[in-house]
């Protein structure tokens, strides 16, 4: 089952008399249960994409749908409900995610009150929460007594408290160093297996790719190619990690190429293609050098 759905999806924004395409035809299908990183370096409309799922940003045009809710058409009343009940937020700076005079269960506990929960069953729910993340051990811990990587499976647990159908991590990484990063991701692959809620990372590290299945690179305001992981075992009995990288090809025909692939054949503003059987040949707009006799 799709669970965010992106078609042909633009945004533009208005600075003074100034129009500032941030998307311009993206595409996006994720399914539920997945988790996936959208990466992208900074103007990609990598921000853009999160703040629209996230029910903060409105699309100007195309359509985008995140657990059948229509996010070109929501009232502000049902925006409030989708934001509170459909999509949680892990961000990459700790100060929005942890409030600094509370412990870890007490953060945790906060949406749950706001919710209107029970005393008991909130307890008890949080401590499944933490026991998820495994941070039970430092529930009565303040957050200037947790390391970065701490407060972050913290805030990973506030993100869920609501359950939500779609988990959404800004850069969660993009202050930790790589072995803390490494255990971060695990706690995602951890509750993502044992709650099947869909995680969606945006960052602009390519190295976060290697810690999910599937990959999706945006660049110009489009998804330009899609990197998917799998798992096998070899010839020897080891297992291995395969990677295969797809470009990705909108529904006018259109896709990108990699950049290093546009940068080692030099190719500049056209290319000169060939229909062959079974494939597609792309070549430098230039003449081919003949053999030597």
């Amino acid at each position: 089952m799709t669970q965010v759905l992106c078609d042909d999806l633009v945004k533009i924004y208005k600075v003074a008399d100034l129009e500032v395409v941030a998307l311009q035809g993206l595409d996006l299908h994720v399914e539920a249960g997945e988790l996936i990183a959208i990466v992208g370096a900074s103007g990609s409309g990598k921000s853009t994409v999160q703040n629209i799922l996230g029910g903060i940003d409105t699309p100007t045009a195309g359509k985008a749908e995140v657990a059948g809710f229509d996010l070109t058409s929501l009232t502000p009343k049902e925006r409030t409900i989708y934001r509170r009940r459909i999509v949680g937020f892990v961000w990459q700076q700790t100060s929005r995610n942890l409030l600094p005079y509370l412990t870890a269960r007490e953060n945790v506990e906060l949406p749950l009150i706001l919710d209107g929960m029970g005393g008991h069953d909130r307890h008890v729910y949080s401590d499944e929460l933490l026991d998820a993340i495994g941070m039970r051990d430092h529930a009565k811990r303040r957050p200037e007594q947790l390391s970065g990587g701490e407060q972050q499976r913290i805030a990973i647990a506030i993100a869920l408290a609501n359950r939500p159908k779609v988990l959404l991590a800004d850069e969660p990484t993009g202050e930790l160093d790589s072995e803390t990063a490494a255990e971060v991701f695990a706690t995602f692959r951890a509750v993502n297996r044992a709650l099947g809620v869909t995680i969606v990372v945006l960052t602009h590290d390519p190295l976060v790719s290697e810690q999910v299945d599937r990959t999706i690179a945006i660049r110009d305001g489009r998804m330009s190619t899609e990197t998917l992981r799998r798992s096998e075992i070899g010839t020897e009995g080891e297992h291995r990690v395969v990677a295969q990288e797809f470009a990705v090809l909108d529904r006018a025909g259109r896709l990108q190429l990699p950049s290093e692939y546009v940068d080692a054949l030099e190719l500049e503003r056209r290319v000169r293609l060939a229909l062959e059987i079974d494939h597609i040949g792309v070549w430098p707009d230039r003449p081919r050098e003949e053999p030597e006799q």
